[in-house]
């Protein structure tokens, strides 16, 4: 079985005892869900949804990349909101990122996301290189 850890430096290091993905026999690759941390300071950056889902799919983005995929190759998200109430602000910001094809989607409202953030977001990718 061909299991490749995938970290970059470009996206939040993890805040507990995971992965930011997991690349499977070189063909999938699995997000670990991202939340709009800055890589750099470990800070929460924006306090609205709208610009926190942006860093979020920055980040989704930058895990893609270290693992050889990219937003075209993703083939399903799963969108966890703190409040169903700002879907379309969300979604506004969403479709910026997956603009042809998009992928398939499903999205939730829960009770509460780690360090108390408004969107986190995980992919499940094709991988575009080995």
């Amino acid at each position: 079985m061909k299991r490749n850890i995938v970290n970059t430096a470009n996206a939040p290091a993890p805040i507990g005892p995971y992965n930011q993905a997991v690349q499977c026999k070189g063909w999938m690759l699995y997000t670990a869900g991202q939340i709009p941390l800055d890589a750099k300071t470990g800070e929460i950056v924006g306090d609205d949804i709208k610009t926190q889902t942006k860093k979020v799919l920055e980040n989704v983005k930058a895990v893609l990349e270290a693992g050889g995929a990219s937003l075209e190759s993703v083939v399903k998200t799963t969108v966890f909101l703190k409040d169903m109430g700002e879907f379309a602000d969300m979604n506004e910001v969403y479709g910026e990122f997956f603009i042809n094809n998009p992928p398939a989607r499903s999205a939730f409202q829960v009770a509460k996301l780690p360090k108390d953030v408004k969107v986190e977001i995980e992919a499940i990718a094709l991988v575009v290189k080995d």
